[in-house]
């Protein structure tokens, strides 16, 4: 039997079972516990050739998108503009997204316009690769042991390589995917901890370099290799497997991962328009509901990994070979060639509440927009938490996760018990701690970057 008719066979159970139960009073507590029927049964997602699109992947290959009554098309997309635009202009109905895009388009910057997400894709998963090159300069400054460089690797040791430069006249240049990406702040956050400033963003210079130590510069992840290979950039940071893949073709070394930038750092979440979150909130908690799924069952043993690094290694997909995708897929991660090491938590897709939107994790991209010059003026904190409040929606999540608890197919104890901060976060490579219901003072603990009343 093919997917469409088990699709249609599903909805037509659902829908019979529901009407008998409405007819003869028959008690269906599963049944009942759903949401109505999706508003918008055909929908199309999009998504950027990254393994962190693995749980929209997972949710049509498994038929959880089907099981919802939703006839879903994914669709790959060319870059990060081109995704949000698609999505603002309602050629998507949703998609894969940076967690600083539906934030950064709601205070405008960029693109303005209202963007929501009930939904965090993935903790972790990024790195950042240096080229051969300055991988042979960092080298002899670090420490080692058992032949191997201790990890993890601080960006004070690329600070040697770029004094050298600057003193010989040459600009040191590294690749990010986007300004709002969580690989620019991420990438920002290491230069900074180790002594080097990333630049700011100022009205006369949108591209971020105003007083740059390293020029950062965007580059879509798919093109990040090949880019560096050429020397137009010196090294970069990206999501996978475009690590693992600079690896693979002997172009590159990755240095760290952002997993030990900052422990269980969110990375993206699943975003749509709010206006057709209102239009449609049926729809919206059967995406969820599939995407929920699809998170635990990434989680759930090392052959559902095996077994989606095959699905994403299509080229409709990542289309990447599937060994590549795998080196960091299957709780390893290769650094040096041949140097791999363990790393369970490379990605993360609903442990640890993986999946959860706390406001908390909002409140840090928005902290690091104000630390580089993306928010210009000085904002109380209760501004940070109003902004949060206004894209991550917990309560939607809760609607859709709650109706799997119902249904059987997650456990309560998958759920967090919180009014949507994390608590005081430690984990961060300068041992600076976060506390999410302080943003201000958060920002005033860092030697580089904006604080209060600042500007450039």
């Amino acid at each position: 039997m093919t997917k469409e008719n088990n699709a249609i066979n599903r909805r037509k159970f659902t829908t019979g079972a529901l009407a008998l139960a409405g007819a003869s009073g028959i008690s269906l507590p599963a049944l009942a516990q759903k949401p109505g029927r999706p508003e918008k049964e055909q929908i199309k997602l999009g998504f950027i050739k990254l393994t962190d699109c693995a749980p929209l992947v997972v949710a049509y290959e498994k038929g959880y998108f089907e099981d919802e009554g939703l006839n879903v098309q994914l669709e790959a997309q060319a870059n990060w503009k081109v995704l949000l635009d698609r999505v603002i202009d309602g050629q998507l109905d949703g998609a894969h997204m940076l967690a600083g895009q539906p934030l950064g388009a709601t205070i405008g910057f960029g693109t303005k316009a209202d963007i929501v997400t009930a939904l965090s894709m993935d903790l972790n998963g990024n790195a950042i690769t240096v080229s051969n090159e300055v991988w042979g300069l960092m080298k002899p400054h670090l420490a080692m042991e058992g032949g191997k460089p201790v990890h993890p690797i601080k960006a004070d040791v690329l600070k040697k390589v770029v004094d050298a430069w600057k003193k010989q006249g040459k600009p040191f240049k590294m690749g990010m995917v986007f300004p709002v990406s969580t690989h620019n702040y991420e990438l920002r956050y290491w230069l900074a901890a180790g002594g080097l400033n990333p630049g700011y963003y100022t009205s006369s210079d949108i591209s971020g370099t105003s007083k740059a130590d390293v020029l950062l510069s965007v580059t879509p992840p798919p093109q990040m290799p090949a880019t560096m290979e050429a020397g137009t950039i010196h090294g970069y940071c990206v999501g996978e497997p475009w690590n693992q893949q600079a690896v693979a073709k002997g172009i590159g070394v990755p240095v760290i991962t952002d997993h030990q930038i900052w422990k269980h750092n969110p990375e993206k979440v699943f975003g749509v328009k709010a206006d057709w979150a209102k239009a449609n909130p049926n729809t919206h908690i059967a995406v969820l509901k599939a995407m929920i799924r699809a998170g635990q069952w990434l989680d759930a043993s090392m052959a559902n990994r095996i077994e989606a690094v095959k699905m994403l290694s299509k080229s409709q997909y990542v289309g990447a070979d599937a060994e590549v995708i795998g080196n960091s897929m299957t709780g390893t991660f290769e650094f040096e060639k041949g140097d791999k090491r363990p790393a369970p938590d490379f990605n993360i897709f609903f442990r640890n509440y993986a999946t959860y939107p706390f406001y908390s994790d909002a409140i840090w991209y928005l902290t690091q927009m104000r630390r580089w010059g993306q928010i210009t003026e000085n904002k109380p904190d209760s501004w940070y938490l109003d902004v949060a409040k206004k894209v991550y929606l917990p309560e939607v999540y809760m609607q859709a996760a709650n109706a799997l608890v119902a249904e059987g197919k997650i456990k309560a104890t998958d759920l967090p018990k919180t009014d949507g901060f994390k608590g005081v976060q430690s984990g961060f490579i300068d041992g600076v701690d976060y506390d999410g219901r302080k943003p201000n003072d958060y920002l005033s603990k860092f030697k580089i970057g904006l604080k209060a009343t600042d500007k450039v």
